[in-house]
């Protein structure tokens, strides 16, 4: 079975995560980024957790904990977890039990951010630890200096496509154009362009 990769908006959105350890601490900086409206639920706290800005609920994890909810983090014991699963099918809230396949209906990836572009690594909770390493390979291969330009012209591009309306079919290979012709100067000095520097390009 497949799983269905998407991005959420979470901006004002109320997000509960349970467990306040340092696995729950290193969850949350993603989340405050997003701007969601988090509640950790935890009788025990580490430090970088409690001083995150968020709504703090210091005892056991109770089921109404949930009420309200668009996602649930829980990064408790195993039997916590399964509470917190059963309690979020309930009320048809997806939840990421961290490390917990079985209870877990939402895998989170490794991230990598770069100029306005996001890209997530998922190995469909199997293993964590291989989307972390594929996360790091991807963000030294990327260019530093290069997806901000590329995105400039595909906004540039997405305004003209709108007025024309021109087919989804057809805007992929005319932004490929598009970003090649970017690099029409970058040729050397037999007037070959650069192929490591063009999008879509190979080398052997």
């Amino acid at each position: 079975m497949h799983l269905y990769p998407a991005f959420l908006k979470l901006h004002g959105r109320r997000v509960v995560v349970i467990g306040a350890g340092p696995v729950a601490a290193s969850k949350l900086r993603g989340l405050l980024d997003a701007g969601a409206d988090v509640t950790v639920v935890a009788p025990e706290w580490v430090a970088e957790a409690a001083a995150a800005d968020v709504t703090r609920v210091e005892r056991e994890f109770r089921p109404s904990d949930l009420d309200g909810a668009w996602l649930v983090v829980a990064a408790a014991t195993p039997a916590v977890n399964r509470e917190v699963a059963r309690a979020a099918e309930a009320r048809r809230v997806f939840v990421n039990a961290v490390d917990d396949p079985p209870n877990a209906s939402l895998y989170l990836g490794g991230v990598v951010r770069r100029a306005g572009v996001t890209f997530a690594v998922s190995t469909d909770g199997r293993a964590p630890a291989l989307a972390g390493l594929l996360r790091e390979g991807l963000d030294a291969i990327l260019p530093s200096g290069e997806l901000e330009r590329w995105l400039l012209e595909a906004d540039r591009m997405r305004e003209r496509w709108r007025a024309g309306q021109v087919p989804m079919e057809a805007r992929r290979p005319e932004l490929l154009d598009a970003l090649i012709k970017l690099y029409a100067r970058g040729t050397d000095d037999g007037g070959r362009q650069s192929a490591a520097a063009t999008p879509g390009a190979s080398t052997s």
